[in-house]
């Protein structure tokens, strides 16, 4: 299993600029970016694993799952009953990495920025 089959090769009426800041809104919940953390140390993991590990209702997490797994940051297993996780694309790594880089050198400007706080989500 990879994608939902309602994702298509087809292009989406959205600039590339539009379309990067998705990449970007992606990560930019803190549960999703935990869950891919996660898989960036361990590799793969069962979707019962994630669950417990998150410790937020099955609900909200296969919601986070499945944004992922549509994004493209994640693929997903089924193996019998179980539906397991892994990272599809191993430049996932290098993109959090420049991340954390840039946050290490911008940490304070990042956490007092009071405008992203004002906008709306």
């Amino acid at each position: 299993m990879a994608r939902p089959a309602t994702v298509t090769d087809e292009p989406v009426a959205l600039s590339d600029r539009e379309l990067v800041a998705r990449v970007f809104r992606t990560l930019g919940e803190a549960r999703r970016l935990s869950i891919v953390e996660m898989l960036l140390e361990r590799g793969e993991m069962s979707q019962s694993d994630l669950f417990r590990e998150l410790g937020i209702p099955q609900s909200r997490a296969s919601e986070h799952l499945q944004c992922l797994v549509w994004c493209g940051f994640l693929e997903v297993e089924r193996r019998g009953k179980r539906l397991h996780y892994r990272i599809a694309d191993p430049r996932t790594k290098t993109l959090l990495h420049l991340a954390y880089q840039f946050l290490r050198e911008n940490q304070a400007a990042i956490g007092s920025c009071r405008t992203l706080d004002a906008l709306p989500d």
